[in-house]
């Protein structure tokens, strides 16, 4: 007697698992300008190459011959597959069915997402689309017993996801509603990207939100686009779904799979001794007019490498990834046309996840220095910019990875320590400055009373600051050995690349587990 009959019927769960919430719900989903869970993985990855996990998992209703009558899969796909011909573990909610909220076959599948990258030791991308936990119970008489909460013998649910951030690369999309436990576990990601339009991410909807808080809120106005990309609650905003999954793939080729392993380095076909001309004048003489570091980045990293990250968060300081003749690089930059590159609360924020994230993974950090200071004033003080501040200094100061911080112009006070790592490979560029304090606060300071007397406080401001800036020669530090090298702007490519080459022992040597992990 074989076994066909338990195959056919294997086949027909499978049907029906794939079929998820119905025709219907699935057409609804479309009809918002949205892509079905399954239409996601098959986008964000290589064609054929996913193999699911629990497919036929769920909830089967038998007819009185034990043939399935009814079956409702579980509302999270998760598995293994390909993206780069490079193998990662996905995972998401399928809104079709309970709009997201984990059935009890989906809550378990979606926990063990983390534990499915762990233990294949490769990232993990989250697709996320659902509303978290629900109020009801299952159990319409309250007098049955059930089970409540979990076993304090079981480890805490949110500990997998804090391990997973420092063993392999995570990244998550939001891909349309996001609130309570998805939401979080956006957020606890390595990178994270929202769908312009149709994705929101909030704490709570808007029916709780104005049950506790009354109003009238909508989704959009809670956890827009818009709100986030200000909000920092999600590091990139995206055009639409195949823009979000398009980020994903970009931002994981720069990274290895896990910690125990180092980032792929690419071919490249951008010469390593090229002169960018325009580094040479990029730099104004008039230290009051500001310039576009990015530019810089984009002339001296491999070309259309530069992969930025939150940009309009924090926007003092630019951070991202690139590469410097194949090998994968973090990048952070002062932007002197915000605050004059002043390190703000965010940027400080955002400038310690990158660097956390580097030191993770192993990559080398290449620092384009153009630090004023800690951002000052009364706003600064009630965000708490200098604890912020102190978090990235200490986060640089314990950073394992190779570091090269190239001084094109400012570095001033305590704000400047975090642009320095660990044996720090230092090139000054001639318009380079450097000092306790910038020209200006420091001629206010200590001319102060001479200022204020004078019949003409402007003019001898003015003859105080410039009589300063000339005697602050570029080349001091080099005398004093206080940096590696004093360079022509347009070496700074080829300067890099070679110590690229010079620190690849070290990439070498700091595989394997951090001691410092990336944390929200």
């Amino acid at each position: 007697m074989s076994w066909q009959p338990e195959v056919d019927e294997l086949h027909e769960r499978r049907r029906l698992a794939r079929e998820m919430g119905g025709e219907a719900s699935v057409a609804r989903q479309h009809e918002r300008g949205k892509l079905t869970v399954r239409e996601r993985i098959d986008a964000l990855l290589d064609p054929g190459s996913f193999r699911e996990h629990g497919e036929i998992a769920g909830a089967a209703l038998l007819d009185d011959n034990g043939r399935v009558e009814t079956f409702t899969p579980a509302n999270y796909v998760v598995g293994l597959g390909t993206i780069d011909t490079r193998r990662v573990a996905v995972g998401g909610e399928d809104f079709t069915l309970k709009g997201g909220s984990p059935n009890a076959s989906g809550l378990r599948k979606s926990m063990y997402a983390e534990h499915l990258a762990i233990q294949y030791k490769v990232p993990l991308v989250r697709l996320l689309e659902g509303g978290g936990g629900s109020v009801g119970s299952g159990e319409d008489d309250p007098r049955k017993p059930r089970t409540v909460g979990v076993a304090v013998h079981e480890p805490p649910r949110f500990r997998i996801i804090a391990d997973a951030m420092g063993l392999v690369p995570v990244a998550s999309a939001a891909l349309g509603a996001v609130a309570g436990f998805p939401a979080g576990r956006l957020v606890a990601s390595h990178f994270s990207v929202m769908a312009r339009g149709t994705a929101q991410v909030m704490t709570a909807g808007p029916a709780i939100v104005q049950r506790a808080l009354g109003g009238d809120p909508d989704k959009e106005a809670l956890g827009g686009a818009q709100v986030h990309a200000r909000s920092g609650l999600v590091d990139n905003i995206a055009e639409d779904e195949a823009d979000a999954l398009a980020q994903i793939r970009r931002f994981l080729g720069y990274l290895p799979s896990n910690v125990h392993q180092r980032a792929p380095r690419v071919a490249c076909d951008d010469p390593v001794t090229r002169r960018e001309q325009g580094l040479l004048d990029i730099v104004p003489r008039n230290r009051r007019r500001a310039f576009n570091v990015k530019r810089i980045v984009q002339w001296v990293v491999d070309t259309d490498s530069f992969f930025e990250i939150a940009p309009s968060y924090g926007p003092s300081i630019v951070c991202g990834l690139a590469r410097l003749n194949g090998q994968s690089v973090g990048i952070v930059a002062n932007d002197c046309r915000y605050y004059a590159g002043a390190m703000t609360a965010q940027a400080a924020q955002k400038m310690r996840r990158l660097i956390e994230t580097c030191d993770t993974f192993g990559l080398p950090i290449v620092n384009f220095v153009d630090e004023p200071g800690f951002m000052i004033g009364l706003d600064a003080e009630l965000a708490g910019t200098i604890r912020y501040g102190m978090a990235t200094v200490a986060a640089a100061a314990q950073a394992r990875v190779p570091w090269a911080s190239v001084r094109v112009h400012k570095s001033f006070g305590v704000a400047a320590a975090a642009h320095y790592g660990p044996d720090a490979y230092r090139l000054d560029w001639p318009s380079a400055q450097y000092g306790a304090l910038p020209i200006e606060g420091g001629v206010a300071v200590a001319f102060r009373r001479q200022l204020a007397a004078a019949e003409n406080p402007e003019q001898l401001r003015h003859e105080l600051e410039e009589k300063l800036a000339r005697g602050r020669s570029p080349f001091r530090p080099a005398e004093s050995f206080s940096v590696h090298d004093v360079i022509d702007p347009r070496d700074t490519r080829p300067a890099l690349c070679e110590w690229i080459e010079w620190i690849q022992p070290q990439v070498d040597a700091i595989l394997g587990p951090p001691s410092f992990c990336m944390r929200p």
